[in-house]
């Protein structure tokens, strides 16, 4: 492995996006969040796409609730002449703009008023890394029309897989064009007016089957929603394959964050591998909350001495001793799994994030994980 640089890449003009990806709960949000306040505070115009930080995150950046608009953080250093907007993305409101966006209003309101809309909207699965990646393009739109921004740090959703965010959108358009939704809302296509009548006169027996199973009601919604979205759908797949392009660029890069423990480590083995594969710009791996042991006492002499001193009666630094040995066994496994990932990647650029011995609960904290995100 290589040391990885992200101070220089952030501060290269040429670096207009940045995209931290991995799996759950290995520290996406604050990564993204702190190299947005680093990038920010050496003179870029920065605007962070978050995706539900922590409460105390969100305090950091002046995030008190949700919301889906672009606000400055408090508190940056702006003596560089940089800035720093953040936001949360509100995937129902960010679907809800598209589709007022690209309809006409008769046909937006039938839509954001059908139950099955609303349904897709709220809680399918793939529908938060889609509407990520659909506001990823509306803030590259916007910083370009406006001049406003110079980079753009997203934090990718917390999905079971990394790789649910590639591909969240053809996800979204095998559900929407999927034989299963063809087939029931065939009666509306067909007839060309969406009502009732068309469900009970012209459904086919397979429709007039599943119409008896699911219910009536449950198959007008569908086939008023698969209707209606025809007329926006095709815009999605184009911004879609926009900004998946966009993800592509060379001013793009992406920083694959894991924790060194096995399973996030192996679903960035399989991350790092699909970047190669889809030709998208790999900066390389944080190794976030790495264990860190500097005494010269082994975790065995530690366990050993603190028996002894429990049987003397000292017990509090026999204490001292076994917490010693704990985070030395951890650490010890830490740097085993780093090295065979190492092995496994050679050529890979890595950067590790001490453990931290409490949450990120303000902009200084936040500073400390930058300035070690930007050291190699």
């Amino acid at each position: 492995m290589t040391d990885l640089d992200l101070g220089a890449l952030l501060e290269d003009p040429a670096t207009s996006v940045v995209v931290c990806c991995g799996s759950g709960g290995v520290g996406k949000t604050t990564t993204a969040a702190a190299l947005a306040l680093h990038a920010a505070e050496r003179g870029r115009r920065v605007v962070v796409l978050t995706i539900d930080p922590a409460r105390r995150l969100a305090q950091a950046l002046g995030l008190t609730e949700l919301d889906n608009t672009p606000r400055p953080v408090v508190g940056v250093d702006t003596s560089a002449g940089g800035s720093l907007d953040a936001m949360m993305l509100d995937m129902k409101r960010t679907f809800d703009e598209v589709v007022l966006t690209h309809a006409d209003p008769e046909t937006a309101q039938q839509i954001l008023d059908n139950s099955v809309y609303q349904a897709v909207s709220s809680s399918f699965a793939g529908t938060q890394e889609y509407m990520a990646m659909e506001r990823l393009g509306q803030l590259r739109a916007q910083a370009l029309a406006e001049d406003s921004w110079d980079l753009i740090v997203v934090d990718t959703p917390p999905s079971r897989s990394a790789l649910d965010f590639l591909d969240a959108p053809k996800r979204l358009g095998s559900f929407l064009d999927g034989k299963f939704i063809r087939l029931i809302s065939a009666p509306a296509r067909a007839g060309g007016r969406i009502g009732a009548r068309a469900i009970g006169v012209g459904m086919s027996v397979a429709s007039a089957t599943l119409g008896k199973l699911l219910g009536k009601q449950f198959l007008l919604d569908v086939s008023t929603f698969v209707a209606a979205m025809d007329t926006v759908f095709g815009g999605f797949r184009a911004r879609a394959d926009e900004t998946y392009r966009l993800l592509q660029a060379p001013g793009t890069q992406f920083v694959v964050v894991a924790t060194p423990e096995r399973d996030a480590l192996r679903e960035a083995g399989f991350f790092v591998q699909r970047l190669a594969k889809d030709k998208m710009p790999l900066a390389g791996l944080v190794l976030n909350r790495v264990a860190v042991s500097r005494a010269r006492i082994s975790a065995d002499r530690a366990r050993d001495a603190a028996q002894s001193l429990e049987e003397s009666g000292d017990r509090h630094t026999a204490a001292v001793l076994r917490a010693h040995a704990d985070q030395a066994e951890i650490a010890a496994r830490h740097r085993r799994l780093i090295r065979d990932t190492a092995a496994a990647h050679p050529r890979l650029a890595t950067v590790q994030v001490p453990l931290a011995g409490a949450d990120i609960a303000d902009l200084p904290a936040l500073r400390r994980v930058a300035a070690a995100l930007s050291t190699p």
